[in-house]
């Protein structure tokens, strides 16, 4: 058996999110990333195959650069051979853009250390239309100051309570953040300036960076600050913050293995 690690991203505008959803003998109901790509391998491969991937989207969610790893019983197929023959059998609004060989204890989700996501905002009242499956469209004049000093409270072990969507089975509310922080992109195609807000932890809670998004811009919009954004995370309700940004702006956006191993 080879145990195979792929970099894969998705436009996941037409997808429930990445997991798969089975339905008792009905498989992918829903249609998933996971399911898709899982749909894909067990065509190649000639069996079923299972897929673990680092994070799971939600609906909605793209990602530039997810990872998962599955157990081939073929260990004659050279591992770069998988990106040409999977994008044979993949829709294509999935792509995979590597393929490594990794140990045999090696799980893209228990090795991750850290999760990375960026979410783009169009703040201009007209945006282009290529850019609406991709983007948010809050239309404002953002003061890029003050969202990165309401950003920098977001750093080490805290508790998320205040940004996470009830539902949530985390067994705690606990993520150590490692960055967050707002900058200007010029989007491709059109060349406006998308706002991006961009955080890294070593795991999310439910809808949370989209909880984030939405609090952080709807209060630099009413003109408050950095004292106004530490009531709401000392609040520990999801009540004090403000709305919940949808999908459409949200990529996945790396994975690291390298770093320090924190709680899951």
């Amino acid at each position: 058996m080879k145990n195979i690690l792929l970099t894969i991203s998705y436009d996941g505008t037409d997808f429930t999110g990445w997991q798969r959803q089975d339905f008792g003998q009905q498989k992918n109901f829903s249609r998933t990333v996971q399911g898709e790509i899982e749909l894909a391998l067990e065509k190649l491969l000639k069996t079923p195959v299972n897929l673990y991937g680092s994070g799971r989207t939600d609906s909605g969610v793209h990602a530039l650069c997810q990872k998962a790893n599955f157990y081939s019983p073929i260990t004659s197929i050279p591992e770069k051979n998988y990106i040409r023959a999977l994008n044979a059998f993949l829709p294509a609004d999935i792509r995979i853009l590597d393929a490594e060989e990794v140990s045999e204890n090696f799980s893209a989700r228990k090795n991750a250390t850290s999760r990375s996501y960026r979410y783009f905002i169009s703040t201009s009242s007209s945006v282009n239309a290529a850019m609406n499956r991709f983007s948010w469209n809050f239309p404002y004049s953002p003061n890029l100051e003050n969202l990165n000093q309401m950003a920098s409270l977001l750093r080490g072990e805290m508790d998320c309570s205040s940004f996470c969507a009830s539902g949530d089975e985390s067994v705690s509310p606990n993520r150590y953040i490692d960055d967050a922080f707002f900058f200007f992109e010029k989007n491709f195609p059109g060349g406006q300036d998308l706002l991006v807000f961009q955080i890294e932890a070593n795991a999310f809670l439910w809808k949370m960076v989209r909880t984030l998004t939405g609090t952080l811009v709807s209060l630099d919009k009413a003109g408050k600050g950095k004292d106004d954004f530490e009531k709401i995370i000392m609040s520990r309700s999801r009540t004090k913050a403000g709305i919940t940004a949808p999908p459409t702006g949200l990529f996945l956006y790396d994975i690291k293995f390298d770093g320090i191993r924190r709680h899951p």
